[in-house]
């Protein structure tokens, strides 16, 4: 799919062009560095996706020092995530600043949001809840989103570090593309894979312990740095995350 189609189909489901440019970017960041579940697929779900209102505006509903609530007030939610983080460039925090999320789905790659904040200098830390798609390995119900935590270090030699990882043996985007079936979406990790559902739990409830309404949502952690740690680690030659 190239830019003229992917943005063709996004205005037709009623995006303007500023909501449509930025979801193309998101999609096609996404495809080209390899994340297909999270690209171009992603559009013809959207034409099979209900209950967001492609002309609505996420609000900022609570401000005090070193914090926000933002609603989605039925945008979608990478275009309340792509508001958030404009507006955490516009006026970062002191020092540090907790935003949290409402009404906030779905939220793709969260990797694509923290690097904007790494590239302009700021640590962001983001996290966001999805359907219950994770058991617990032994068996049982579904209790936990796959729930990714995607975290942005800047650099000054130049490209951040990101890290974003899913708790999901495979993706729900891989299902969503075709790549993966929907009975192999199990917590990672084989004869471990207690730790990532334990850690998909606990950010399926730092999420809903935030969020004054019922619904999936986001949390982001956005800070100033003090110190330049990713220089260094570049030195020494391994290869790291978020290329």
């Amino acid at each position: 799919m190239d830019a003229d189609e992917g943005l063709g189909r996004l205005r037709v489901l009623g995006f303007g062009e500023a909501d449509a440019q930025e979801l193309w970017a998101h999609f096609d960041g996404a495809e080209r560095r390899g994340k297909q579940g999270h690209g171009h697929a992603r559009i013809p779900w959207l034409e099979g996706l209900e209950g967001y209102d492609a002309s609505a505006e996420p609000t900022l509903i609570e401000e005090e020092d070193g914090f926000q609530r933002w609603h989605g007030r039925g945008a979608i939610g990478y275009l309340v995530l792509g508001r958030v983080v404009r507006a955490q460039l516009a006026s970062p925090p002191a020092h540090a600043r907790l935003v949290v999320c409402e009404r906030t789905f779905p939220t793709g790659m969260l990797g694509h949001n923290v690097r904007r904040l790494a590239e302009c200098g700021l640590v962001g830390v983001l996290t966001a809840t999805s359907p219950r798609r994770l058991g617990h390995p032994d068996g049982g119900a579904k209790l936990a989103g796959t729930n990714p935590l995607a975290i942005g270090i800047p650099s000054s030699g130049g490209d951040p570090i990101v890290a974003d990882v899913s708790m999901g043996a495979i993706t729900w985007g891989d299902v969503v593309a075709g790549l993966r079936r929907e009975d192999e979406l199990v917590p990672f990790g084989g004869e471990q894979a207690h730790k990532a559902f334990a850690l998909a739990l606990g950010l399926q409830l730092l999420v809903d312990s935030l969020v004054t309404q019922p619904g999936h949502g986001a949390v982001l952690l956005v800070a100033r740095p003090d110190a330049d740690p990713v220089p260094a680690l570049r030195a020494t030659g391994i290869r790291l995350p978020g290329h």
